[in-house]
């Protein structure tokens, strides 16, 4: 028993990774390549794309929705742990980092249940709600731009059915949100206000994992 998580270092980290994540072949081959790219920092965890998949077969996921692609290793993850008429749509702006994710995805054998668009998130987000696919997705996961993170988190309320789960990475950003300082980048005040607000909010029930740089569970009610 333990009153706190414990803080874990590289070789706890790499015990961890021993025991408790499965991956994929090529989910260690994106995710090693990844590992060598100048923005390496941004890709999730091994661990939280194992929990992922794991929270996608546990609820029944039929559709997921990604806000922020970077190399793909977070929408590989869950559409592997889809079923054949599974469907994911990726939201991103980058042809360079995508073009990485498409590679892989189609080694994969998932690229065919993917629909990549490259555009402003919220221009998707919106495109979803003309198309009344309100209540359609079963899962959503938002990493992207954090000055982004509220209007994301509103629509993906809308577009996520009852009992479906948000999942929001980085909200600790590297503790950074727990007194923000004036010559913080914007999106640091954005997370600090927006995760005080979530921990109030009716419309969901919430749990906060210690996991990577902190990921929330938002389940909408």
């Amino acid at each position: 028993m333990t009153r706190q998580s414990i803080p874990l270092d590289a070789t706890l980290t790499d015990y961890l990774h021993a025991i408790g994540v499965t991956e994929h072949p090529v989910m260690r081959e994106l995710r090693e390549y990844t590992a060598a790219h100048r923005l390496a920092k941004m890709q999730i965890a091994p661990e939280q794309g194992q929990f992922m998949g794991w929270l996608a077969r546990l609820i029944g996921a039929r559709r997921y929705l990604e806000i922020g692609v970077f190399t793909g290793y977070s929408a590989l993850a869950v559409a592997l742990s889809l079923p054949d008429d599974g469907e994911v749509v990726a939201c991103d702006v980058s042809e360079e980092f995508t073009r990485v994710a498409r590679e892989y995805w189609q080694k994969a054998g998932v690229a065919e249940r993917i629909q990549l668009t490259l555009q402003p998130a919220a221009r998707t987000l919106q495109e979803l709600l003309e198309a009344g696919r309100y209540n359609d997705f079963d899962m959503a996961f938002i990493d992207a731009d954090k000055p982004g993170t509220p209007e994301y988190f509103e629509a993906c309320l809308q577009l996520v059915r009852p009992g479906g789960v948000i999942l929001l990475d980085n909200i600790f950003l590297g503790g950074r949100v727990l007194a923000p300082q004036p010559n913080d980048p914007p999106g640091v005040h954005v997370m600090h206000t927006f995760n005080a607000g979530l921990a109030k909010d009716a419309r969901i029930r919430l749990s906060v994992l210690p996991m990577g740089d902190g990921m929330t569970l938002a389940m909408k009610l």
